[in-house]
């Protein structure tokens, strides 16, 4: 079980709300076909299981599954898995934001959408 005391995650409320942002950004900037209209209304931080967080975990396995809500009203639900780089696994290990980790809005490939299935997977820098 995570220790928060002793064990603050960078994937926290302030990491997911910019990367909500990011998201809508994202879809109004490419104006892809399938996604016009689309817009995220949040990212939870709070994955299930909470063990995910721990350093080791995000370490062993480069990635966190959670929340997020995406679609033409913003409310659907998708399962999301954020895939971390080195950059970004480094920035876990120590401790340190992970905003800046999130690709630039001009990149297309860091983002996977499964709409039928309402899955989304991103990777993180």
């Amino acid at each position: 079980m995570l220790n928060y005391e002793n064990d603050i995650s960078p994937f926290n409320e302030a990491f997911c709300t910019h990367l909500e942002f990011q998201l809508c950004y994202h879809f109004d900037y490419h104006h892809y076909e399938e996604l016009n209209g689309y817009w995220c209304d949040g990212v939870s931080w709070f994955p299930m299981p909470a063990y995910q967080l721990a350093k080791k975990h995000v370490n062993n396995k480069r990635r966190i599954v959670t929340k997020a809500w995406i679609g033409e009203d913003g409310q659907d639900e998708y399962e999301m898995t954020v895939l971390f780089g080195k950059y970004s696994l480094r920035r876990y290990a120590r401790g340190a934001s992970l905003i800046d980790c999130i690709p630039d809005l001009k990149s297309e490939d860091w983002i996977e959408m499964d709409i039928e299935n309402k899955k989304i997977e991103i990777t993180l820098r």
